[in-house]
């Protein structure tokens, strides 16, 4: 599959257009022709070289949504023209504890990321969704229901599992109080989720100029974090404090708004490590955890119930020729809130 691409070509160089050739169809793999592929801020991350050594030319893209296109030998999940989608990992061994649990997002060896991951067939580097089509092996793809709007729906592949997953595992629903910490594309994501399952929302924002924003999504309080004194306020209150900054916090305070056996969740990813106090933690056998995405079956689970509640991201979509700026935007927090690329301006 001959496809037109955005590309970082060289360390620290600007996205550019770039044409190159997907794999041919292989067993079991599933052609995409890609309508809309969302930006994350990982993309910048990765592609600037911000987390390790990486290998160019580099594609990003891991929140895709298009139409098949083709089928492999042997494919049969799907059929020619369904919608579906492809999130933020490709492959996994297949073979260990966990992926044969079916949690193939927490492989043991690591899965194969979308892009800027050796193929574990060791045909070359994997390339992601800022492309006109993509090869996917078919027990990595998803059904997007029809009812989404596929722009909308894009970002759900990795900004919404995100927060879907550790809602679900930690036990947001009726009666229990959820805090979101940060009101970004990440956090506008987990107070739609935990206001459709039915928890109590408090969104944590230093911004007052977020506060419209998350009340119209459906939070049920808004704390604006600049003045310390909420902290002593709402402490110990919640059952589920989830904190998608990816900026350094100090995670004390927000520990302390834990009741006793609450858990805070860390899904934003900070450059540099936290420093915990034993007494933030062990009075009310407060835990931290952390979750990466969610497996397949998941992802798939979690388009349903979007697709139930008419949830989507709130989105800016943009033609590829405004990436740069696009990603410049990302860096200053200026988007609300995620941007997503139509792929027919590719």
């Amino acid at each position: 599959m001959d496809v037109r691409a955005y590309a970082v070509l060289e360390e620290k160089a600007p996205l550019t257009p770039w044409n190159f050739t997907r794999r041919d169809l292989g067993a079991g793999d599933v052609a995409i022709e890609i309508e809309f592929s969302g930006v994350c801020h990982s993309d910048i991350h990765t592609a600037r070289s911000e987390w390790g050594d990486i290998t160019f030319p580099c594609v990003p893209g891991h929140e895709i949504v298009g139409r098949v296109s083709g089928l492999g030998e042997g494919a049969s999940k799907f059929q020619v023209g369904q919608r579906v989608g492809v999130g933020v990992y490709v492959d996994s061994c297949r073979t260990c504890k966990n992926c044969l649990s079916g949690m193939t997002n927490y492989c043991e060896e690591g899965f194969t990321g979308t892009y800027n991951t050796p193929e574990r067939s060791g045909d070359g580097i994997t390339q992601g969704g800022y492309a006109t089509g993509i090869v996917v092996n078919e027990d990595y793809v998803v059904s997007v229901p029809e009812s989404l709007d596929p722009a909308g729906a894009a970002p759900l592949l990795c900004a919404g599992i995100t927060l879907y997953s550790p809602l679900k595992e930690f036990g947001a629903g009726p009666g229990v109080k959820v805090g979101i910490v940060g009101l970004g594309g990440l956090g506008h994501m987990g107070v739609k989720y935990a206001v459709a399952m039915g928890a109590e929302v408090t969104v944590f924002s230093h911004s007052e100029s977020k506060r419209e924003d998350a009340l119209a999504m459906g939070a049920h309080h808004f704390v604006v974090t600049k003045d310390e004194t909420v902290f002593k306020t709402h402490a110990k209150e919640f059952s589920l404090v989830i904190n998608t900054v990816s900026a350094p916090l100090d995670l004390n305070p927000y520990l302390e708004l834990l009741e006793l056996d609450g858990t805070l969740v860390m899904v934003g990813i900070a450059p540099e490590p936290y420093a915990i106090k034993a007494f933030s933690m062990l009075p009310q056998r407060r835990r931290i955890a952390g979750s990466t995405i969610g497996p397949v079956s998941e992802l798939q689970e979690m388009l349903d119930f979007s697709a139930e509640h008419n949830i989507v991201s709130d989105i800016e979509v943009i033609n590829a020729d405004y990436l740069n700026e696009a990603w410049d935007r990302v860096v200053e927090s200026d988007v609300r809130y995620r941007f997503v690329i139509d792929a027919s301006t590719i």
